[in-house]
C-alpha cells in the first residue's frame, strides 16, 4: 500500500539526508528553497535590467560606437531573457497551483531557474564588457571581463559540481566518521 512516502531506494537524495518525507512533503520543501533562491536572483536582476534600461536615455549613448551599441542591444536582450527565465517558475506556479502538479512544477520551475542563471552569467558578461570597453577604450577590457567571467563561472558551475563529484565519490569529509 502508497502511504505515499518516498522509498529511500527510489530517491537517493532523501536516502542520503535520511528525511522522512512524502513527495507532496518533499516538494512543498524544495518549491519553498527554490523560491529563497528566486528571490536573490530576481533581485540582481531587476537591478541590473533597470540600469541597461536606463542607459540608452544617457547623452553619451549617442557616442556609442557601432560596437558598443550592438553589446548594448544584446546585453539587453538577455537581460530581459534573464527575467523572464527567472519570472517563469512563479507563472508556472500560478497556473498549476490545485491541479495536484507541485512535485512536477518544482522540476519545471528549478530548470528555468537553471536557465535563468545561465542567461543572468551571459548578461552580467556582457554587461561588464560594454562597462569596460566605454571606461578603457583598449583591450585590457577584454583581459578583465575574461578575468571575471571565469570567476563568476567558477563560482557558480564549478564549485558546486565540483562539491557533487566530491560527495558521490565520499570525498565528503563533513560524513566522514559518522
Amino acid at each position: 500500500m502508497d502511504n505515499g512516502r518516498v522509498d529511500e531506494g527510489d530517491d537517493r537524495e532523501t536516502a542520503h539526508r535520511g528525511r522522512d518525507e512524502t513527495t507532496e512533503e518533499r516538494a512543498d520543501r524544495r518549491w519553498t528553497e527554490l523560491l529563497q533562491e528566486l528571490r536573490v536572483a530576481q533581485t540582481g536582476v531587476q537591478i541590473l535590467f533597470g540600469f541597461l534600461l536606463a542607459v540608452v536615455f544617457q547623452p553619451r549613448f549617442g557616442t556609442l560606437s557601432d560596437a558598443d551599441r550592438t553589446i548594448y542591444v544584446v546585453t539587453v536582450l538577455l537581460g530581459s531573457a534573464t527575467a523572464a527565465a527567472l519570472i517563469g517558475p512563479v507563472c508556472f506556479h500560478r497556473l498549476l497551483t490545485g491541479r495536484h502538479l507541485k512535485p512536477e512544477t518544482v522540476v519545471w520551475a528549478s530548470r528555468l531557474t537553471l536557465l535563468g542563471l545561465v542567461l543572468l552569467f551571459c548578461t552580467m558578461c556582457s554587461a561588464l564588457l560594454l562597462i569596460m570597453r566605454v571606461a578603457l577604450h583598449n583591450t585590457l577590457a577584454l583581459w578583465l571581463v575574461g578575468g571575471m567571467a571565469l570567476w563568476s563561472f567558477v563560482c557558480w558551475f564549478v564549485f558546486p559540481v565540483w562539491a557533487m563529484a566530491r560527495s558521490a565519490n565520499g570525498g565528503d569529509s563533513s560524513r566522514q566518521g559518522k
